[in-house]
């Protein structure tokens, strides 16, 4: 079980897409335990975030979908973000993430989240 997508051959566990998007959220100064949708009480607010990573950061992590204007938007920052990523797991599935935004985004399809 984990998450897949509908372009592309990325897969994390659930627990592990997590991780990956708190390394994402530090590397733009954000603690993501700290922003609404992942606390109870949150000290943080997303309108006071601007980078497109925060579509991939602030995104369920078992359905939804980003719109091939998202993918447009993400996928060259992803890559950008991926070449620091401590765990060469999560950088080679960033990179698969965004191949597989560009295949979405070529096709005019939306990247589903499943």
């Amino acid at each position: 079980m984990g998450l897949d997508f509908s372009h592309g051959g990325a897969h994390w566990s659930y627990s592990g897409f997590l991780s990956f998007r708190k390394e994402l959220a530090e590397q733009i100064g954000i603690d993501l335990m700290a922003m609404p949708g992942f606390s109870h009480l949150p000290t943080g607010n997303w309108d006071d975030v601007d980078d497109p990573i925060t579509l991939l950061v602030n995104h369920s992590d078992c359905d939804g979908k980003l719109s091939p204007v998202e993918c447009l938007a993400v996928a060259p920052r992803l890559r950008e973000m991926a070449e620091v990523l401590r765990d060469d797991y999560d950088k080679c599935n960033a990179l698969w993430l965004a191949a597989g935004m560009d295949l979405a985004a070529a096709a005019t399809e939306p990247l589903e989240f499943c």
